[in-house]
């Protein structure tokens, strides 16, 4: 049974974080060499690679001297709190990657201030040390008055602090001193990131997020965080308002390297991916039949805005698009709903057809 680590890892937008994780799955070898997969490997997403910015939470799975290392990429906006919430309730420990100009930007304090709340200990990573006019010791200092006013307790403040350079592949403790590659920090995670519990008892899984595809139907994700999970076995999930209901867990998968890997269990503290439920939403828990036990709700924030779809009376009505009848929105809609849930949440949901009108009002 190999220790696992669990670490997500926060920045603002354009601090580097993305090609930070490129780094790190070509440093553990943690994909096919013989393949030309280019840069920002896990924003693969065209509106991401289109702006340059991580839209949705992935993960990813390294190994580094014998230890699983659980990579999670969130979000650095704001608009997309959704992903950030959830996913932060994965990991035991953050990444806050900061650039060594900027310092400690707006959407850095909000993503940190939502780790800070969970508990999770910090790894300072100041990043772009090569930039013309950089500052970094003032940076970190700066990033310690954050996490002080943010009510960090004593042993999140007491942080260690990586320097170094995300695109050229190193880092180091010390920003004058340039070393071969990011192996210190790697290390570090493993010297300070605590170790995930492997706890024994009724299976507890918590739901964090989804995915879909046409072969499987919906794919619930998350963290196990008591006992083993294990495929083909009947298990409750346990539903908002305390409705429990018996499903199978017909398939289960962990993440190693880019890819799901089939397994037949997973242990507790391992992240994994399950095949079989369609009935779950974020924040349901899966467990054991005999000694049910839910775990506590995820708390998301609200969406911010609503859109009201209706009649098109404007002057270009008929004039462009393909797609333009009430019934095409609506598949188009529900078909959003199936995975991207943070960002397309539905709060209150009214779709009615009516002579080929749709009349809704669809949260984002």
């Amino acid at each position: 049974m190999h220790p696992i680590r669990n670490i997500a890892i926060i920045a603002h937008v354009d601090h580097g974080k993305t090609t930070l994780v490129d780094k790190i799955i070509h440093e553990c070898h943690a994909m096919d060499e013989r393949k030309d997969t280019g840069e920002l490997i896990l924003d693969n997403n065209d509106l991401e690679r289109e702006r340059g910015i991580t839209i949705l939470s992935k993960n990813v799975s390294v190994q580094y001297n014998g230890v699983k290392i659980n990579i999670i990429d969130t979000p650095g906006h704001s608009d997309f709190g959704g992903e950030v919430e959830r996913v932060l309730n994965l990991a035991d420990g953050v990444l806050l990657l900061v650039d060594a100009f900027e310092g400690p930007m707006p959407q850095t304090r909000f993503v940190l201030n939502k780790a800070i709340e969970l508990g999770l200990k910090p790894i300072v990573v100041i990043n772009k040390v090569d930039k013309e006019n950089c500052r970094p010791e003032e940076v970190q200092s700066d990033v310690f008055d954050l996490m002080y006013n943010l009510g960090a307790t004593e042993e999140q403040l007491d942080f260690i602090t990586l320097f170094g350079s995300s695109r050229d592949g190193w880092m180091s403790f010390d920003h004058t001193i340039r070393t071969k590659d990011i192996q210190p920090l790697l290390q570090a995670v493993i010297d300070v990131i605590p170790e995930a519990p492997y706890k024994e008892g009724p299976v507890q899984m918590g739901i964090t997020s989804l995915d879909f595809n046409a072969f499987q139907g919906r794919i619930a994700i998350g963290r196990v965080y008591r006992g083993d999970l294990e495929e083909n076995k009947d298990y409750y999930i346990c539903k908002k308002g305390g409705v429990m209901k018996k499903v199978r867990v017909k398939e289960l998968f962990v993440f190693e390297g880019l890819v799901k890997a089939k397994v037949s269990s997973v242990r507790s503290g391992d992240l994994c991916a399950v095949v079989g439920i369609d009935d779950f939403d974020i924040g349901d828990s899966i467990v054991d039949m005999n000694e049910p036990e839910a775990l506590p709700r995820i708390e998301v924030d609200e969406p911010t805005m609503s859109m009201l779809f209706t009649i098109n009376n404007s002057p270009f009505f008929g004039k462009e698009g393909k797609y333009v009848t009430s019934r095409h929105l609506r598949e188009r809609l529900y078909k959003e709903l199936r995975k991207k849930i943070s960002h397309c949440a539905w709060k209150t949901v009214s779709l009615k057809i009516d002579s080929m009108f749709l009349v809704g009002v669809f949260y984002i």
